[in-house]
């Protein structure tokens, strides 16, 4: 099973987020946290399911919980859980919510991998993006890891940015390359609904552009291939066997369970989402045992698209013997303009096509 937990507390929030988040406010953090727990039971209970493959803590931002916290929640995962088979389990950190002794019981908790938020190493991008932290400490954060002993670290990094220069960037994904991570997620910001970025984009104060997009895209492909990292997925580099595991069980299409307010899950041909309201997810969890909201049955288009969207992001390509015969009419001219080519009965972009893979799957389906 691959899990997700969705910790939805921030210090202050990211004006490009559209994740489900807030400040900890008057929340009950020991009520949340036996939530979390509750929810995990009554879904073990109701499927006789609890081994688990990958566990992912996202939010938010998980490593604001205290030390206190943080081991409730482990100890109560692993009496629901079974972790004797588990490949990956990922924490997400804020690099200015940890200092060596919480990296030190991260360790102690079992943690293999820790995703860095860091996104920049610009001071004055990093206040445009709202972020807590500056480029000191996310430069402190990888070698304190290191000195814990945490197995794996990825850093998450963003272009794109308001006011962000192509030099800017540049010096980001060197000094990132200079940390020496086994990872690196490189994301072109995005603007999304209900955000104060899409109301600056919408108001004209922002400007999305793909030309720009193009080149900051470009630089971080060469830059990070240059330093021996592969390109496994459009957004995703990682030094050899440092893929990330649970990461690559969505992009495959295997089952997931989110806990949490606002997860989501997908077993089978079942979706569904958490309600993304903390207080009332704990009142729901505490009388029913779940908090399911928006469930949905997946129909065989729903999932075709999705497999389609999710291979061609990946460098071992779509598999052509899904496609009907007019897809695979579509996909050849893609493969006429050299945005992708066929080994071994795969559909791979290349560079210039990993640029378009949106529009791409537009095309094809």
């Amino acid at each position: 099973m691959q899990l997700y937990l969705h910790i939805p507390f921030c210090h202050r929030i990211c004006p490009y987020c559209s994740f489900y988040k807030h400040t900890p406010g008057n929340t009950d953090m020991r009520a949340f946290i036996d939530a979390i727990l509750l929810e995990a039971k009554h879904h073990v209970q109701q499927t006789g399911k609890n081994k688990l493959t990958t566990l992912y803590c996202g939010g938010g931002t998980p490593s604001m919980l205290s030390p206190t916290h943080l081991r409730l929640l482990f100890d109560g995962l692993h009496d629901t859980f079974d972790f004797s088979e588990i490949k990956e389990l990922t924490f997400e950190a804020n690099p200015a919510t940890f200092e060596l002794k919480k990296a030190q019981l991260f360790k102690q908790l079992g943690i293999s991998r820790i995703s860095l938020g860091i996104q920049s190493f610009d001071n004055t991008v990093l206040k445009t993006l709202g972020r807590e932290h500056n480029r000191v400490e996310a430069m402190e954060a990888v070698p304190i890891l290191r000195e814990a002993g945490i197995p794996q670290v990825n850093i998450d990094l963003m272009f794109s940015i308001p006011g962000q220069s192509l030099e800017s960037w540049q010096d980001t994904l060197d000094t990132a390359v200079s940390l020496q991570p086994d990872h690196i997620s490189a994301y072109n910001l995005t603007y999304e609904e209900d955000t104060a970025f899409i109301d600056k984009l919408t108001a004209g104060e922002y400007i999305d552009d793909p030309e720009t997009n193009a080149k900051f895209f470009t630089a971080a492909h060469e830059t990070l291939t240059a330093a021996d990292f592969e390109h496994y997925e459009t957004s995703n580099y990682a030094k050899r066997g440092t893929r990330s595991t649970h990461n690559a069980s969505y992009w495959s299409g295997a089952n997931y369970l989110g806990l949490g307010p606002s997860a989501v899950s997908t077993i089978g041909t079942t979706r569904w989402k958490n309600l993304p309201d903390t207080a009332n997810y704990i009142k729901q969890i505490s009388h029913v045992g779940h908090a399911k909201t928006e469930i949905e049955e997946l129909d065989a288009e729903a999932l075709h698209l999705e497999r389609i969207a999710l291979e061609l992001r990946t460098i071992d390509g779509l598999d052509l013997s899904i496609l009907t015969l007019e897809e695979r009419q579509r996909a050849q001219s893609v493969i006429d303009e050299h945005m992708a080519s066929i080994q071994n009965g795969r559909m791979i972009l290349t560079e210039k096509g990993m640029l378009l893979v949106d529009s791409i799957v537009e095309h094809i389906v």
